[in-house]
């Protein structure tokens, strides 16, 4: 298994839908009670509508899911690969560091990935800096605290948009 970066070149863009998947790991269902010092006071609920009124600036609905089991990610990004999701954006929260299955789940993604955490991962302890899934992400924003969802979001877009362009020439 290699671990490159996928590129969105193998997607034909009318296989590809409108739908970015969106979707957080275990404890974001505790945004805004959970160490609010560092994660702020936003909830999930918040952040689901940050995406929502992002990805529709944009033209795309978003599939907005959150689990604290792996297994479920995993399912996920396999459906979003299924499905033909134009990008995901996602915030393995605890699995960041952790999940070789995500990570594998991630490689089999054709459109792009972006990976998103609400703090700075590498201004935290060190055993937070060393991201399994930022190997299969073509991006990382961390540190933007809930607005980082909405950059994330944006730079996929315009990841979308370049790639329709290369495939109209």
């Amino acid at each position: 298994m290699t671990l490159s970066r996928r590129q969105t070149t193998g997607v034909r863009l009318s296989q590809m839908s409108k739908i970015i998947y969106v979707l957080n790991g275990p404890s974001l269902n505790l945004l805004g009670t959970r160490q609010p010092e560092i994660y702020g006071r936003s909830t999930l609920a918040d952040v689901e509508k940050l995406c929502c009124a992002t990805a529709e600036r944009y033209g795309f609905a978003v599939e907005f899911r959150q689990s604290n089991y792996e297994g479920a990610i995993v399912d996920w990004i396999q459906e979003a690969q299924a499905k033909g999701a134009a990008g995901l954006v996602i915030n393995p929260a605890g699995y960041t560091t952790t999940s070789v299955a995500i990570l594998d789940a991630l490689l089999t993604m054709e459109a792009p990935v972006v990976e998103v955490h609400i703090s700075n991962i590498h201004a935290r302890e060190p055993f937070r800096r060393d991201s399994y899934v930022s190997r299969a992400a073509r991006a990382v924003v961390c540190g933007f605290g809930i607005e980082g969802y909405a950059l994330a979001i944006g730079g996929l877009a315009t990841m979308v948009a370049a790639t329709q362009s290369r495939t109209k020439d």
